[in-house]
């Protein structure tokens, strides 16, 4: 197979450029043009091709695609002109900058500048600077040649980073890297525009209805006090923060607010709506990604942007503003949306999500037997808990009741305290006082021992880190601790990293913290387990993904679910596939429970 290594440069100016649109409109706009690329043949000397659309065209072709792994740096630009334009398929796509975020971890500079430069390849070129505004036509021959001398540069270096990042990748990482590029460069989902339209109107009638039935006005909007009282109305606890001027415990209600952004993706339209109208946004989330959706549906099929090696974790992301891992999922208006996006002509789509996985790979990474024997076994393991809280059979177990006992599994597995698990019930109409709360966590850390034993085993490891040392954590031979790298390593091959990890003493004892882009991060046992569950997860997935694509066209992927296209005539065939595929446990997962949920439709939203 042969490496080809490949940069292309494009016409942009000051408002049509990759810094103010998505790739995928200004790859597909109008404005769009190729002004020259490089290309390099394994270790062969880099060529500089330019010329008419026609003309690069016939040069494309005259290369086996087919037979070749393609790397750029960013191929979700690179690839998406080589497949939308020029129609080249090759036999694996590579990227360095999903390869550098895997590497160096997501809080470090992965362009190529910064790559080329942690490396020590060379240095980065600045001619691009002066092509802005410049069709091929406006180049001068000096100026088109020093431009292609530009972009042989850009290829070397992104070939040589290539090759020094690819002796410590791991194989199978590099097939994720293809599948997860091959969602957005290669398409086949399609949206209803007429559909999204209707949606957009009703979204908009919606929001103004939902802030007339909250009672909001200018004054009410604009007070801390009385903001975060119509949140609390809507269930919604108001997010707090230290002030850096006076130092106490104030409202995080700017824009700026981590805690306060996330709001406005808050599944309630309601908190939605308060939080736009607050910012001054005339648009909520919502409604700015509907209107995305019918631009891309008024150019083309759906690419699907997924960053790979989004998180601290190694889980995937939204990418190319669209993050398709937070589609709301109540309700039917929020529904719509995801019955926007359809399945080609003669296909369906089937959708298959991971049942409870995080809690699987906690019960069975804590050695938590007798849980991971309840889920082996097809056990209610929610029934069970609220048996345990109750203290009465399961099968007298109410609804309400099995609802605290699976808010309780899912949700207090990482250490929750009884405080915060008492805020959460409320967000979910279920108030309790906090004795109560109190009474049912410590029944939860009684019950599943070896878990909370495992939390102090994190928290062994964040001290082992510090010190510059090894130490065991969960099930022997599935993460290894190093000391060197201040990281935990899954079995993917890849590293978690806790940079920079320290610690201060203060009356609550030793207090661990990282350090991150946005300042210091802290961290604690618990908090590492809940990095660690996640971070299998997406490791389990992953293996899944590469199975099911084994067969037939994965095109997207959201949290721990999968979803694939398949020929109408073989969808039972390929549900049981599917299926199969994921209740299937990696090598290294030995004796781990998995089970899933699948649904088969012509649209998302149907599965």
């Amino acid at each position: 197979m042969d490496l080809i290594t490949i940069d292309l440069e494009t016409y942009y100016d000051k408002d049509y450029s990759l810094s103010k649109i998505t790739t995928e409109e200004y790859v597909r706009s109008p404005l769009f043009e190729v002004i020259g690329l490089g290309i390099k043949i394994n270790d062969g000397d880099t060529e500089w091709a330019s010329g008419s659309h026609t003309a690069l065209h016939k040069y494309l072709q005259g290369f086996n695609w087919a037979d070749s792994m393609v790397v750029a740096h960013n191929t979700l630009f690179d690839g998406a002109i080589l497949s939308w334009h020029f129609g080249v398929k090759p036999k694996i796509w590579a990227d360095t900058l999903s390869m550098g975020r895997a590497l160096h971890g997501v809080e470090v500079g992965g362009s190529l500048r910064a790559l080329a430069e942690r490396y020590k390849l060379g240095e980065k070129g600045t001619e691009v600077l002066a092509a802005i505004g410049k069709r091929r036509a406006d180049f001068t021959k000096e100026d088109l040649s020093r431009y292609g001398d530009y972009c042989v540069n850009d290829v070397e270096l992104t070939y040589r980073l290539f090759n020094r990042m690819a002796r410590a990748f791991p194989k199978q990482e590099l097939r994720v890297i293809d599948q997860t590029l091959r969602m957005f460069l290669e398409p086949v989902l399609e949206l209803d525009k007429d559909l999204l339209v209707q949606h957009l109107a009703e979204t908009r009638e919606r929001k103004e209805a939902l802030l007339v039935s909250c009672g909001a006005d200018k004054a009410e909007l604009m007070s801390n006090p009385k903001f975060a009282e119509l949140l609390t109305t809507l269930g919604v606890v108001p997010p707090m923060k230290i002030s850096p001027t006076t130092g106490k415990e104030t409202y995080a209600f700017a824009k700026s607010d981590e805690a306060f952004k996330a709001l406005s993706e808050h599944p309630d339209e309601r908190v939605q709506a308060l939080v736009a109208a607050r910012l001054g946004n005339k648009s909520t989330l919502e409604e700015t990604r509907t209107q995305r959706f019918i631009e891309i549906a008024s150019r083309g099929v759906m690419p699907i942007p997924i960053r790979y090696y989004a998180a601290h974790t190694g889980r995937f992301g939204g990418d190319d503003k669209v993050n398709m891992q937070n589609l709301p999922s109540r309700g039917n208006n929020a529904n719509k949306l995801k019955k926007s996006i359809k399945a080609p002509e003669g296909h369906s789509i089937i959708d298959c999500d991971s049942a409870q996985i995080e809690a699987r790979v906690l019960a069975w990474l804590a050695g938590q037997e007798d849980l991971v024997t309840a889920f082996a076994e097809g056990k209610d393991v929610y029934k069970k808990m609220g048996s345990a809280i109750y203290g009465k059979p399961e099968y007298e177990i109410s609804s309400a009741e099995r609802f605290v006992g699976k808010s309780v599994v899912l949700g207090c597995g990482y250490g929750m305290g009884a405080q915060k698990f008492k805020d959460q019930l409320k967000v979910f109409g279920t108030d309790i006082d906090l004795d109560e709360s109190r009474r049912i966590v410590d029944i939860y850390r009684r019950t599943n021992d070896q878990i909370k034993r495992i939390w102090a085993q994190a928290q062994n490891v964040l001290r082992a880190l510090v010190m510059g040392q090894s130490a065991p954590l969960g099930r022997p031979g599935v993460l290894e601790v190093v000391p060197s790298e201040q990281a935990i390593r899954f079995p993917s091959g890849l590293l978690m990293r806790y940079t920079d990890l320290g610690y201060v003493e203060s009356e609550k004892g030793i207090e661990f913290s990282y350090a991150t882009r946005k300042g210091r991060t802290r961290i604690y046992g618990g908090k590492v387990i809940e990095n660690v569950c996640q971070g299998l997860a997406r490791c389990i997935i992953a293996e899944q993904m590469l199975l099911i694509g084994k067969r037939y066209k994965v095109v997207l992927t959201v949290h721990d679910a999968v979803a694939c296209v398949v020929r109408d005539v073989e969808v039972e065939e390929a549900k049981l596939y599917v299926e199969e595929c994921m209740r299937t446990a990696p090598a290294w997962a030995k004796g781990l429970p998995l089970s899933c949920e699948s649904g088969v439709g012509k649209s998302y939203g149907d599965c």
